[in-house]
């Protein structure tokens, strides 16, 4: 008696879950990756072995390039417009809501408070071309210890803690430039502050 063989479907799989899910994990990374802000100021930072990151928000950041100057940035934008209507106020210089709003957006800058309101009243690709000349950090003019204190001040205010502050030096900065900006800080008893630097592979002990 012949053998009667069944009869046999070929299997398939129904793909709609999975497109399901790529469209919900597309959705997701496009919904809460959050770009790099663009600086004002290019810093070569150095190397070193330390493995202890910088807070995700609620950082002051001092940039010093390679030519002396020194730049300022702070990522809360609430405190930061504070800051700003204290810092104007000091040095006789008020800011219109557009500017204000523009400076909230700011990743950082540098320039003297005094031209502050022109470099605002630019686009963003003319900022771009601006050749910014470095906040005055000297005896004579100190207006970047005035930012520093303002910024803490309003963070305070806005969150109940000052915000962390990163020092960010070029590679080929100025060391006397750096350490004035240290002790400028210190002179105001600010003395926690994280160096930025690249991460360096450990080196391998030998047995």
């Amino acid at each position: 008696m012949p053998k009667v063989k069944p009869h046999r479907t070929s299997p398939s799989l129904d793909m709609t879950p999975m497109v399901d899910l790529a469209f919900l994990l597309v959705t997701f990374f496009m919904l809460t990756t959050k770009f790099a802000p663009e600086e004002a100021v290019v810093v070569d930072t150095p190397s070193s072995v330390s493995e202890i990151r910088l807070p995700e928000s609620h950082v002051i950041t001092i940039s010093i390039d390679k030519d002396k100057r020194v730049f300022f940035g702070m990522d809360d934008v609430k405190p930061k417009m504070a800051m700003l209507s204290r810092v104007g106020a000091k040095y006789g210089v008020s800011f219109t809501a557009e500017q204000a709003k523009t400076f909230s957006n700011l990743s950082s800058f540098g320039v003297p408070v005094q031209q502050l309101p022109d470099f605002l009243n630019r686009d963003n690709e003319q900022r771009k071309n601006v050749k910014q000349p470095g906040i005055p950090a000297d005896s004579l003019n100190n207006q970047f210890i005035d930012w520093v204190v303002e910024a803490r001040a309003a963070s305070i205010k806005e969150f109940g803690k000052p915000s962390f502050i990163a020092v960010k030096g070029d590679n080929d900065a100025d060391v006397p430039t750096v350490k004035r900006v240290i002790k400028l800080l210190q002179d105001k008893n600010i003395n926690r502050f994280n160096l930025i630097t690249d991460l360096e592979v450990k080196p391998v002990a030998s047995n």
